[in-house]
């Protein structure tokens, strides 16, 4: 399936938000989730994806954030408010296709 996540670009590849967000991932190479419980957030297990490239939550602007094109496996469908992106994917697997 294609979606689309929000990273932090890094000098050696690009990084999860909040989550495990020491891990660096690279396009091209197939990632399996970790479970890594992080305290003050709630527990999701999964690679977090948007249908569409929107998070307003989210800072953006006067970050290294970027959104890139994704191939995930997925697990399970979250409806969130329009103001968090609305629909969420939770995957098992995930690999960056480009950066959008």
């Amino acid at each position: 399936m294609i979606g689309y996540k929000l990273f932090r670009k890094m000098k050696d590849g690009y990084a999860p938000l909040f989550i495990n967000k020491r891990q660096r991932l690279v396009a091209g190479v197939k990632y399996s989730y970790e479970d890594k419980p992080t305290k003050g957030f709630a527990h999701r297990p999964g690679w977090h994806v948007c249908s569409e490239k929107s998070a307003p939550h989210l800072k953006q602007e006067g970050t290294n954030r970027v959104w890139c094109k994704v191939k995930f496996t997925p697990m399970e469908t979250i409806k969130r408010p329009a103001s968090q992106g609305g629909v969420w994917y939770l995957g098992s697997s995930i690999e960056i296709l480009e950066e959008c």
